[in-house]
Formats: C-alpha cells, sequence, structure tokens
C-alpha cells in the first residue's frame, strides 16, 4: 500500500507539477491501464501531496488532469481577494476561461473597494478609482484596459474567451495584485 493507496503498482517515471500542491515532483508508483492498448492511460500518486494525477491520450497529446495551476501564490491579500484569485487560477487550471476572465473582472472591483473605492459602483468607476489613486502601476492602464475589454466581451457578447488572452490577463492580474497587496505587506516587516 504504497503512499496509503490500496495496490499501486511501479510504473514508468514521470515528473510533474501537481496540480494540488503545486510542487515539481516525481514519481513511479501509480496505477496503469493494460499496456498492450495503445491509449495511454496513467494515474501517479503524488509523493509530497498523496494526491492522483492522471495522464490522458488526447488530441493534442497527453493532458494531465488535473493541470498545474496557473499564476503564483500572492501574499498579503484580504481573505475576499484571496479567495477570488483561487477561483480565478483554478478557472485557468482547468480551461474554464470564460469564467477566468469574467472572475479577473470581479476581482478588479474587489480590490477597488478594498482600497476604499465607494461599492456598487459601475465597473469603470472602479477602473478609475484605482488609476486615480495610484494603485494601478506606471503604464498599466493599458493592462487593465486589456481585463476590461475582456470582462465585457465575456460579459456581453457569445463569444468565449481566449485561452492565451485568460492566461496574460492573469499574469497582468497577479502583478496588480503584487502591487497593491504584497509589496507593501513585505515592507511592513
Amino acid at each position: 500500500m504504497a503512499l496509503g493507496w490500496y495496490r499501486t503498482s511501479e510504473i514508468d517515471s514521470r515528473g510533474w507539477t501537481c496540480g494540488y500542491c503545486g510542487k515539481a515532483v516525481g514519481g513511479n508508483v501509480g496505477y496503469h491501464r493494460d499496456p498492450s492498448t495503445d491509449v495511454v492511460r496513467v494515474i501517479y500518486i503524488c509523493p509530497h501531496c498523496q494526491n492522483p494525477t492522471a495522464f490522458i491520450a488526447s488530441a493534442g497529446g497527453v493532458e494531465q488532469i488535473p493541470g498545474p495551476v496557473c499564476g503564483h501564490e500572492v501574499g498579503g491579500l484580504p481573505a475576499s481577494v484571496a479567495a477570488l484569485y483561487g477561483e480565478v487560477r483554478r478557472c485557468v487550471q482547468c480551461n474554464a476561461m470564460t469564467s477566468a476572465v469574467l472572475s479577473m473582472r470581479k476581482l478588479l472591483m474587489h480590490v477597488a473597494v478594498e482600497q476604499g473605492a465607494e461599492p456598487n459602483k459601475s465597473f469603470v468607476s472602479y477602473v478609475d478609482y484605482l488609476a486615480e489613486n495610484g494603485w494601478i502601476p506606471p503604464n498599466g492602464r493599458e493592462w487593465v484596459d486589456a481585463l476590461r475589454k475582456g470582462g465585457n466581451e465575456a460579459t456581453h457578447e457569445i463569444a468565449l474567451a481566449d485561452g492565451d488572452e485568460a492566461v496574460q490577463l492573469l499574469d497582468f492580474t497577479e502583478m496588480l495584485l503584487k502591487f497593491v497587496y504584497e509589496l507593501p505587506a513585505r515592507m511592513r516587516k
């Protein structure tokens, strides 16, 4: 009973970034499908957190489920902002890109209110508040505009959000959160 799992076996070694704990790990303990089939279906057990990760053949190669979480942890976040940021990261992780873009828009609203903006206003008023009060870094207005446009399309149009665009918006969101919360929290230490 390796790693607490019943009837695991030794399988080919593989390295991956665990979708649960986020650690870069490697292992050779898990479950595999009959090797005589041409379909890759293997489940590895993370040696760090002991959660299962499946590797399954798909049209584009081998898909990892769950995939690695996108983005990075950000320190110093208030609870509501941390919760929303976690939702965004998990949406991108499972390819729910439209949900991720909509959540990033909502996250920006929460950040503005956390920084003193009046609640229940329009999205553009929150963007303006962040810009006018120095919460958007120099040349960052373009980033916020991209988030606004992506959120508008996801909200008001029938089109689905693009994966590359969602990942790029996640990168911006992470940088904004570091600028607004993490760096000031570090300076206070």
